[in-house]
């Protein structure tokens, strides 16, 4: 099969208005275009499954028939490049913020990004994180000036709704209720072990963390999680991530 043979046939599995390529058979000798219809509805309906997994809370939110349909409109869009779906849907967030009919859906991107963000985390390299106590030898002199080394699964994410919350109630993690204090929220996701856990992050605190992650010595991330947040508490913020393993080593 040609490469010309073997791009009309990718674009024709994903567009429903697109011919059947030329020179297609069936192995029964008639009505390929029959046939050529039940597979590419399978293709579309394998690459919605392989979404709808890998964000079960947004699927939540909408419904399964909203969030079929606009996955359909996604798969034709940005069809997968890879055979690999660990990645597929990456930029469904950037999709969705697109999306005419779930505009008034304002923080579904977020969850989405959140959810990418746990998938991610899952499947990051296993890495033991740093123990608490050897920073704790250290003396309070040498504080200042430590770089740290962030944990493969961490990630750091900040969004003006209330994005922990939400994606809790939808994900089985909380009761589904009315959200009485609609905030901005900051999620930390990190699998320091088996588990991956989504933390809702204090004042500064992703400042910090996404400062610290860059390589930002702890002195500097402090100013710029002060000046991000005047209720910034660095021993609260510093012990929460040594405790959930946000790091893996420091210099």
């Amino acid at each position: 099969m040609s490469l010309d043979t073997q791009t009309r046939f990718a674009v024709a599995l994903t567009d429903p208005a697109a011919p059947v390529p030329k020179g297609l058979a069936s192995w029964t000798g008639s009505q390929p275009e029959r046939r050529f219809a039940v597979y590419r509805n399978n293709v579309i309906a394998a690459l919605t499954g392989a979404l709808a997994a890998r964000f079960p809370a947004s699927q939540q939110i909408v419904g399964e028939a909203f969030f079929a349909a606009m996955a359909a409109d996604f798969i034709r869009a940005h069809p997968p490049r890879s055979p690999l779906l660990l990645s597929y849907g990456d930029d469904f967030a950037e999709f969705v913020e697109r999306f005419e009919p779930a505009k008034a859906i304002a923080y579904l991107p977020d969850v989405i990004r959140l959810e990418a963000a746990r998938g991610k985390a899952y499947h990051a390299a296993d890495v033991a994180s740093l123990d608490a106590a050897t920073l704790a030898a250290l003396s309070p002199a040498r504080l200042a000036d430590l770089v740290f080394v962030p944990h493969p699964s961490l990630c750091v994410l900040r969004s003006p709704h209330p994005v922990v919350t939400i994606w809790a109630m939808n994900a089985g993690e909380a009761a589904l209720q009315p959200i009485a204090n609609w905030a901005a929220e900051d999620a930390m996701v990190i699998r320091p072990h088996l588990i991956v856990e989504v933390r809702r992050l204090p004042p500064g605190g992703a400042a910090f963390l996404q400062a610290l992650a860059q390589g930002t010595c702890l002195a500097a991330a402090v100013d710029i999680a002060t000046e991000d947040a005047d209720a910034f508490d660095l021993s609260a913020n510093l012990a929460g991530a040594l405790q959930s393993g946000a790091f893996i080593a420091f210099r």
